[in-house]
């Protein structure tokens, strides 16, 4: 006999066989209706949150889940509150996704309900590194942009990371202001869609140059490239977005003898060659690690599938490679820009570091040694990009 979550979990499945809905969803949660209660129970017996970063969890039908109606019921929040926050101003607003599964769709559904709404809405036409989507928020004045992705996440989940004018993600106090307003929209007929198409604007190779060039601008010691450009660099994207813009941007710094591991460079939401897409684990970079050794390569490097977190292999004396954790790649990082900068008199009393509290104090003694100010703040890229 079915117990009382059960009994309100089919209630409220009920509601998703309507014909607001489209077929395949609807078929979707009837069969787990007739067949599945578990799982049902997973998908209903409560509503996806929108969180202070937006949205992540496992792709399906039901309230619980990522699908087309969840990502629609957050953009057509976000899009209220923007109407509220710049009230009168012409809203501008862009979209990216990774290479995850249903990415490419979600990511034209939130353009979609953003152009509904009356928005400039500048959509990638294929997936994009996230961080060229914080890029593009602040190249073309938007007030807001979403990036699809669930990072390193298993290739079961996808996500839903909102950002603001700066280009970082949402910060108090919108992130909670943007919550309330998702948590308005009750009703599929409350998404606005298929209204404007036309203020869709579609952002192609021409604005990848444009952000190429950008990041080559940051090079602080081409001659060093020049005499070291045939260094033997394999990389890998791990299945993902960094397949775009990685190579192209190596190439741009002058780098000449770079190596992508082939069957990783290919476009796969499944992500079909690792256990876990987190560059950051050795188990994830061994097939890059196995063509570095064969080709007596100097560096590896590897992205995760939205390509905003990197993985890194070095060989020690004995020839071997040494994956860097995350505390070792900002400190050789970091001690080579500060050493650059004071090199070349740009350490004038402005620069700063931020981290996050986690993170590794050697950080700070390295700001100390350089006279640089150090601030320690919460975990995540949107505190950083606060301060």
């Amino acid at each position: 006999m079915a117990n009382e979550l059960e009994l309100k979990v089919l209630e409220k499945a009920k509601g998703w066989l309507g014909e607001q809905y489209d077929e395949q969803t609807r078929q979707q949660v009837k069969y787990l209706m007739d067949n599945d209660m578990k799982e049902l129970v997973e998908s209903f017996y409560k509503d996806l949150e929108f969180g202070t970063g937006g949205l992540r969890g496992i792709m399906g039908a039901g309230t619980n889940r990522m699908n087309a109606y969840t990502v629609g019921a957050a953009t057509q929040g976000l899009a209220e509150y923007l109407k509220k926050n710049f009230a009168g101003e012409p809203i501008r607003v862009a979209v990216a996704h990774d290479s995850r599964n249903n990415s490419r769709k979600f990511a034209e559904r939130v353009a979609d309900i953003f152009a509904s709404n009356g928005f400039t809405t500048y959509l990638f036409d294929a997936l994009r590194p996230t961080p060229e989507l914080s890029f593009a928020i602040r190249e073309l004045k938007c007030h807001s942009g979403v990036v699809i992705t669930a990072s390193h996440n298993p290739k079961e989940y996808n996500g839903y990371k909102a950002y603001w004018t700066d280009g970082a993600q949402v910060t108090a106090p919108h992130d909670r202001n943007i919550i309330e307003e998702v948590g308005r929209i009750t009703d599929v007929g409350m998404i606005r869609t298929g209204l404007h198409p036309e203020n869709i604007v579609v952002l192609g190779e021409d604005f990848d140059e444009k952000y190429l060039d950008r990041i080559h601008e940051l090079s602080l010691s081409p001659e060093s490239v020049k005499r070291r450009h045939d260094m033997k660099i394999v990389y890998t994207p791990l299945h993902g977005a960094g397949v775009r813009l990685v190579p192209a941007s190596l190439r741009r710094f002058g780098f000449t003898n770079v190596t992508l591991v082939p069957e990783q460079s290919v476009v796969d939401g499944n992500f079909p060659t690792v256990e876990s897409p987190n560059p950051e684990e050795r188990k994830t970079m061994s097939k890059a690690i196995e063509l570095a050794a064969r080709e007596g390569a100097d560096l590896v490097l590897a992205t995760d599938p939205d390509s905003d977190r990197i993985g890194v292999a070095l060989r020690n004396k004995q020839g071997e490679y040494v994956l860097l954790n995350g505390n070792q790649t900002l400190v050789l990082l970091m001690s080579y820009q500060l050493t650059r900068w004071a090199e070349l008199g740009l350490l004038d009393g402005r620069q700063y570091v931020v981290k996050t509290i986690v993170t590794s104090q050697m950080a700070n003694a390295v700001a100390d040694r350089f006279g640089v100010k150090c601030y320690d703040c919460l975990t995540g890229f949107k505190y950083i990009a606060k301060i």
